[in-house]
């Protein structure tokens, strides 16, 4: 099997701060004297405020023709950076990127689209850029529309969509237009739940094809029903490069993040927007003590705390539970249609003994909004809790070894002798 894209040794180096130019003259003359004798420049020591820093260090692997990878890692570990350099966005410092084949990118919303062009006219332009004809894109024209949902505004200025139909005009015409390889940040979390559907079948559909595809997701069920192989980021590095799920079973299991307990002690640091910030989270248990373990037959509380910054919105809180690469469940107040105002709220979600499997569980926090679904903020791995079994549990039936899953509840049984 061929290569379909090579990263040899590929590093990028960014600076912090600014460095502030010469106010006069003679700092300009003085600097140029030193430099012409080989001292250090009197002003770079005065003026140190440029820091050098790595994004990505000596980053190097490779994607066979066909395959689906993920790459994956926490935020600030060079995912996004790495992408812009396969796509030849951003150049790399040091090393190169090869390419084999026509590659087709979705990384931002309405990356490649001219604002004054319409949707039809930017339709066309952003096939030209992916090297089609304007026969093979006349030809799938009517397809991409009909995907993307906006066929009553194709005739509109894009600079007068939403972000969210940006996003499915571009998402329609990168994934339609048939590239070789297709490399898609995570820009999927905009727009409605049904179009989000429509997207992950689109991908099953693209990642079933035999074309090679790169994404970048924080979703590791996502990730894990899609890709063949992942790469896990961690600090510009390569930390691990695998099967998914093994990939994944690392990244979970990485004990560098989460705890029973969250909290932010300045409002610059919570996670949010202007409409609404997360203050804290915890688990606690049923006297609302903070705890990281608990028996399987003990009720466990998650609990989260948040500040509405603005009146007149329909804010729901939402807890995200994991285990390793599986997600167990999302759950949400029922019936929360009350529009909330200025304060801070305490939201808290019970979950009932026995019902849970033993084994590391994480917790992902979040506040959403709906028509428009709009994510306001989402802390995948706010909280990390430990469920603890009794080898002696009447309900094992004197079984000792694992059982799979997630979720293990006792549920109503009926066992009778028929005759």
């Amino acid at each position: 099997m061929s290569k379909a894209i090579e990263v040899r040794g590929v590093s990028k180096e960014y600076f912090r701060g600014v460095r502030q130019p010469h106010t006069r003259v003679s700092e300009l003359l003085t600097d140029w004297g030193h430099r012409l004798v080989g001292a250090k420049p009197r002003s770079d020591i005065i003026r140190r405020e440029v820091e050098p820093f790595w994004a990505l260090k000596d980053v190097s692997f490779a994607i066979e023709r066909g395959q689906v990878v993920g790459i994956i890692g926490r935020n600030g570990s060079g995912k996004s950076t790495l992408l812009k350099i396969i796509a030849r966005i951003t150049a790399p410092t040091t090393g190169e990127v090869v390419l084999n084949g026509r590659t087709g990118t979705l990384l931002e919303v309405g990356t490649g689209f001219h604002p004054e062009l319409s949707g039809r006219e930017n339709v066309f332009l952003n096939g030209a850029i992916l090297g089609m004809s304007r026969a093979e894109i006349a030809r799938k024209f009517d397809e991409i529309v009909d995907f993307s949902g906006v066929e009553a505004f194709i005739d509109t200025p894009v600079k007068r969509y939403s972000s969210g139909m940006q996003t499915r005009l571009a998402f329609s015409v990168a994934a339609h237009l048939d590239p070789e390889v297709l490399i898609i940040d995570e820009v999927l979390a905009v727009g409605d739940a049904e179009f989000q559907k429509k997207c992950l079948g689109k991908m099953r559909d693209v990642t079933s094809s035999g074309r090679t595809v790169v994404f970048v997701s924080h979703s590791m069920a996502t990730v894990t029903s899609l890709c063949d192989q992942c790469v896990f980021l961690e600090h510009g590095e390569i930390r691990a490069h695998g099967p998914s799920h093994k990939i994944a079973d690392l990244y979970f299991s990485d004990g560098t993040e989460g705890g029973p307990s969250l909290g932010f002690g300045k409002a610059a640091e919570r996670p949010g927007n202007n409409i609404v910030q997360l203050c804290g989270a915890r688990v606690v248990n049923s006297k609302l003590e903070p705890v990281e373990a608990m028996r399987r037959d003990e009720l466990i509380g998650i609990e989260m705390t948040f500040e509405v910054l603005q009146d007149g919105h329909r804010l729901v809180p939402n807890f995200h539970l994991f285990m390793q690469d599986q997600y167990a469940f999302v759950s949400s107040p029922p019936n929360s249609n009350d529009v909330l105002v200025r304060g801070t709220y305490r939201s808290r979600m019970w979950i009932p003994p026995r019902f849970l499997n033993n084994g590391s569980f994480v917790v992902g926090v979040a506040v959403s909004s709906m028509s428009p679904v709009t994510v306001h903020f989402f802390e995948q791995h706010a909280l990390r809790f430990h469920v603890i079994d009794d080898l002696l549990d009447a309900s094992r039936n004197d079984y000792i070894q694992e059982f799979p899953g997630v979720v293990r509840p006792d549920l109503q049984w009926d066992f009778a002798r028929e005759r």
